[in-house]
């Protein structure tokens, strides 16, 4: 059975998906964009300001699950320029304690709003935190 999971503390849905979806005692979230969730808007700024914001808008629905950053098993990053690796990772690493969650992470022609990065990510709800 899935479940729906959502929060007030991470961008809205603004279309036919869940901010995230909970199978048993897994996790998967919707890719996540630079959304102020409080203002509805896009943060400004360069990709680690962005990837900041996407990172927080994650925990903020993981928390919502019951679970956190460390339970994250694997995450997808979306690029549109791969020359920003280095700084997204720079600001992923802050937020990820070892053991690192398995990651992929491709550059794509382009993005929902234009943003530069857009995060998903599956992790464990453990019984309990």
């Amino acid at each position: 059975m899935k479940n729906a999971v959502a929060t007030d503390k991470a961008p809205a849905a603004i279309g036919p998906y869940s901010q995230a979806i909970r199978v048993g005692n897994l996790l998967f979230t919707a890719g996540q964009i630079p959304l102020d969730p409080a203002t509805g808007q896009l943060v400004q700024g360069d990709i680690k300001a962005q990837t900041r914001q996407v990172l927080k808008n994650i925990a903020a629905i993981l928390e919502a699950a019951g679970t956190s950053m460390k339970h994250v098993v694997k995450t997808t990053v979306f690029l549109k320029n791969m020359g920003d690796f280095a700084a997204m990772n720079e600001v992923y690493g802050e937020f990820f304690p070892a053991p690192y969650p398995a990651r992929s992470a491709v550059a794509v022609a382009a993005l929902p709003k234009d943003v530069a990065v857009e995060i998903e990510a599956v992790a464990v709800v453990p019984e309990k935190e």
